[in-house]
């Protein structure tokens, strides 16, 4: 059997990790960004902008098996987050349609943040997605530009991604960061090395043929209230002062599901974000 190729647009941080690990399955990887050079080794890469019309020069001229669509804004503001998600998307699609390319899948990278629950309720594929905010509503409509696209699609909704690099939390813990405990502010992390584990998982198991969903959500075992996390955090950096008052986040409080991912056979490395803070702290991941 030939290796398998995949095109990774907008092969950055998780699109990279990605990579890598598919590499290591003897995939053909292609990754499209503006800077090649900062592609892992191994990679073909195909130097475009998704922000400009013109094809890349280099996009690839063989068969391509999977499409994985994994952009990032640029500018977080409704115009910046249409132009990465929904005009970028289209621009890929347009492309492959111009070298007459028809992937088996597009796997279209999208965000927990299409859900706007905020009463810490459980939430899965199935629960209504209702977002109002531009983040939200305009990865709705990227979605449906993947559904829409004529090929294969599943849509895969990761949550808080963490990992080395993005540190926000841990940056703020050490400043003395502190948030209400009542009521319970939940929130959804994963790992960056699991948030590209299951796109991997996902490709491999529809290249062996497994029955893939339109859906996934992409996070670990144990979303938890904000406030839990940081004490852990706090006990783990040995932080003892903190701000007087609670800093407000203007975020939804849910809690996310990863059953349907963890059904199809999908097991993350890091199950909560002890396991996952603890390797970042110690180095490791």
């Amino acid at each position: 059997m030939s290796s398998p190729s995949v095109l990774i647009a907008g092969c950055g941080d998780v699109g990279s990790r990605l990579a890598t690990q598919l590499l290591a399955e003897q995939w053909r990887v292609y990754g499209l960004r503006r800077t090649v050079s900062r592609l892992p080794q191994g990679v073909i890469g195909v130097a475009g902008d998704l922000f400009s019309e013109q094809c890349p020069k280099d996009w690839p001229q063989a068969p391509l098996d999977y499409l994985v669509y994994c952009a990032a804004a640029t500018e977080h503001d409704e115009a910046g987050y249409r132009a990465a998600y929904v005009e970028g998307l289209q621009r890929v699609l347009s492309w492959l349609k111009q070298h007459g390319q028809q992937p088996k899948r597009l796997l279209f990278v999208s965000s927990s943040s299409v859900y706007e629950q905020k009463g810490g309720e459980w939430v899965d594929e199935n629960s209504p997605a209702l977002a109002s905010g531009y983040s939200g509503r305009l990865m709705l409509e990227a979605e449906q530009v993947a559904l829409n696209s004529g090929l294969p699609a599943t849509r895969v909704r990761l949550t808080g991604i963490y990992g080395p690099g993005r540190e926000w939390l841990l940056t703020q813990v050490r400043r003395g960061y502190r948030v209400a405990i009542d009521p319970p502010l939940y929130g959804n992390r994963i790992h960056a090395d699991d948030a590209a584990g299951l796109l991997a998982f996902l490709l491999e198991a529809d290249r062996r043929g497994a029955a893939l969903d339109d859906c996934y959500i992409g996070v670990d075992d144990a979303p938890a209230p904000l406030a839990e996390v940081v004490g852990w955090l706090r006990e783990y950096l040995g932080v003892t002062e903190w701000a007087d008052d609670a800093s407000v986040r203007r975020t939804g409080s849910k809690r996310c599901s990863n059953a349907r991912a963890r059904a199809l056979g999908w097991v993350p490395r890091y199950l909560s974000y002890r396991q996952g803070y603890a390797a970042i702290l110690q180095g490791q991941g």
